[in-house]
């Protein structure tokens, strides 16, 4: 590969994540109804056919927004996993689910709500979906042949949560109450440490 194909890929890339970026950026200060291509090529200073050579319309936007969602997501979620104390793990990954889809009310929303061809469970699964969900798995034990069972009913449980507490459904101050609840109906109640 020439050094200037290589350029023109990185200039490539490079446009490609600006676009992304000038999306989420917009979705969060206006709603996802303020992105449109016309006004994400005003706010990325290209033309609307530099942007549709990248996508091919706004739900292709909103995927890729998705897909850079879900990365975080897993950091997240890892990051959440790896410090928890000691049999706390699902715990702490419910309580970052929780705040991820909180503090992100548009990233959410591309990732959960809005129409895209994103699939879970499937053979085209993007690699940031599954970490997500990899995360969630790795909160039970691996001799649980019915662990990804557990995770997905977890998610799908803590999705609700996140969607009805965001409307105004259910309120807020009962969040901790339900996660217990969840847990303990998925993973038992939890471990107390032995005394010796």
């Amino acid at each position: 590969m020439s050094a200037i194909h290589e350029r023109r890929e990185r200039e490539r890339a490079h446009r490609h994540q600006l676009i992304i970026t000038a999306a989420r950026e917009l979705a969060e200060a206006e709603g996802w109804e303020a992105v449109t291509t016309r006004r994400l090529a005003e706010c990325v200073e290209y033309s609307q056919p530099v942007l549709y050579s990248h996508f091919n319309g706004k739900d292709a936007i909103v995927s890729a927004v998705a897909i850079d969602g879900f990365s975080e997501l897993a950091a997240h979620l890892r990051r959440a996993r790896l410090a928890a104390e000691p049999g706390q793990a699902l715990r702490a990954v419910c309580r970052a689910y929780l705040e991820f889809a909180t503090e992100r009310p548009a990233l959410y929303q591309a990732m959960f709500i809005l129409p895209t061809d994103l699939k879970f469970a499937s053979a085209e699964t993007p690699p940031p979906m599954r970490a997500a969900f990899g995360e969630f798995v790795s909160c039970f034990r691996p001799d649980n042949k019915r662990r990804e069972l557990f995770a997905e009913v977890i998610w799908s449980a803590l999705h609700g949560m996140a969607v009805l507490s965001d409307s105004g459904r259910i309120p807020p101050d009962g969040q901790e109450e339900r996660l217990d609840f969840l847990i303990t109906q998925i993973a038992g109640p939890p471990m107390r440490p032995t005394t010796p």
